[in-house]
């Protein structure tokens, strides 16, 4: 499984960025894909998830009405549009695959995370 984050950079508030994660190594179409953030010293925080099918989205209060999750299931790739950002949404980037796979000792839980992408939003 391979997660290659893109599109971060610096921004002014107010201003937008689009984020790309490129998957490989798995059935990109059959999974759930998530995008987090996490900012110096603080623990990674969830923002958004995407359905495999794109029919249902789900979304941090925080970012809720700015930033839109979406993928394309053909060129493997999830996105995240981020809108009216603000100096708060600095942070790395990251996008997040889970993967469920029975065991022996029940249904174990596997997740691979891509190495990020920093943005920076400030004046």
């Amino acid at each position: 499984v391979q997660l290659v984050e893109s599109g971060g950079g610096w921004v002014q508030p107010g201003g937008s960025l689009r984020l790309s994660c490129a998957a490989s190594g798995f059935i990109f179409k059959n999974f759930g894909m998530s995008w987090w953030r996490q900012r110096p010293g603080e623990e990674r925080e969830w923002v958004a998830s995407i359905t495999n099918t794109a029919a249902d989205t789900n979304y941090a209060d925080s970012v809720l009405g700015r930033f839109t999750i979406s993928r394309d299931n053909v060129k493997n790739e999830v996105y995240l549009q981020m809108n009216s950002l603000k100096p708060e949404d600095s942070a790395a980037y990251f996008c997040r695959m889970r993967q469920h796979v029975p065991g022996p000792d029940g249904m174990q839980v596997y997740d691979y995370w891509g190495q990020g992408t920093q943005v920076t939003v400030s004046s």
